[in-house]
């Protein structure tokens, strides 16, 4: 091994060191850590010589600069595609303007430039018009996000402000387990063991208010396994009881459409000789389901579970109000487009 090779191996060691330690390490500290002679560190750390990634502090820690390009990665242009969806994706289902995906897609389109102008070009563009939605930016969020994701890679507990629906503001101590989207509510949504009450709760990131990240370390249960945990759940809500088997009645019109996609792991179709489609599901949790079911209208019956079936009555008799039918069973004459629409909405 030559020496460039051996720094180079030093190098990566002492960035993986400051990269779990965010509060910086001495010189002195990092040679004890990586045994090694603290000259040595001298030598591959000198003051008016460091890497681009580390920086040092007044007091004289070092730190890395978890803003700073640390990565390196080669992608074929599949793979590229894929990240490109991804990251189109991320963009048109949130409602809050992530600059770091914009900045993701632009290092993609910059490197495809001397390859593929045709696909760079689109990507380069794609993350200009990520970066125009000024009208969705919130530092907060952002802030919030940034802080959440280096706790979480570096093990560090977190002290955050969570706000509840009803306004109120709660403290807690919070240790980041996982992060999750939620295509469905626009958002993102953080597993983790929060403190009160010691258990494992899910936190939407849009109502914490603020975080700071804590000297406490953690560590991430061995059996903790977010992909088992969310399974059977719709979106982000997981229970520890068994799922419950949804099942909903499709109307012909809308059957191409539910048999194109796979709505949910478990989803099984069957088809009825009336052209209807039945859809069977085993769901954590139902009443995550309803602005999905709520979204077909009149050509979604929910069959069953029984407690799903009563919301949707309910919904349709606050509908039925809303646009006046309540009148129009008084005695009011309906014209036939309208008989149309409440025979299929309410079956009579």
């Amino acid at each position: 091994m030559n020496r460039a090779q051996e720094k180079a191996i030093r190098l990566l060691q002492i960035e993986k060191l400051l990269w779990a330690h965010p509060e910086g390490l001495t010189r002195a500290e990092i040679a004890r850590r990586i045994g090694v002679n603290r000259s040595t560190i001298t030598k591959y750390l000198a003051k008016d010589h460091l890497p681009p990634s580390i920086y040092e502090e007044d007091d004289g820690k070092l730190k890395l600069d978890r803003a700073s390009d640390l990565t390196q990665a080669s992608f074929n242009l599949h793979e590229v595609l894929a990240i490109h969806l991804a990251t189109r994706l991320l963009a048109t289902r949130t409602d809050k303007q992530n600059p770091h995906a914009a900045s993701a897609l632009r290092k993609l389109g910059i490197a495809l430039q001397r390859l593929d102008k045709n696909v760079s070009d689109h990507l380069l563009r794609s993350a200009d018009v990520m970066d125009e939605d000024a009208d969705f930016r919130d530092p907060v969020y952002l802030k919030v996000l940034e802080t959440l994701t280096e706790a979480w890679s570096a093990g560090r507990k977190v002290k955050l402000n969570h706000q509840m629906e009803d306004g109120r503001i709660f403290d807690y101590t919070f240790s980041p387990y996982f992060i999750e989207p939620y295509a469905v509510g626009q958002t993102a949504h953080v597993i983790g063991w929060r403190e009160p009450p010691a258990a494992v709760r899910t936190l939407k990131i849009e109502r914490i208010r603020a975080v700071q990240i804590l000297a406490d370390r953690y560590e991430i249960p061995v059996d903790f396994d977010p992909q088992a945990l969310l399974r059977d759940a719709w979106g982000i809500w997981y229970t520890e009881k068994a799922p419950v088997e949804v099942v909903l009645r499709f109307h012909p019109t809308v059957a191409m459409r539910i048999k194109e996609s796979r709505w949910h792991h478990s989803q099984q179709i069957e088809e009825q000789a009336d052209g209807y489609l039945l859809w069977r599901a085993q769901v954590a949790e139902p009443r995550e389901m309803l602005p999905w079911v709520r979204g077909w209208g009149a050509d979604c019956e929910v069959v069953g579970p029984v407690e799903l079936r009563e919301m949707m009555e309910g919904e349709a008799r606050r509908l039925a109000e809303v646009y006046g039918w309540e009148a129009h069973r008084s005695g009011q004459e309906v014209s036939d487009s309208e008989h149309h629409f409440f025979n299929d909405f309410f079956g009579e």
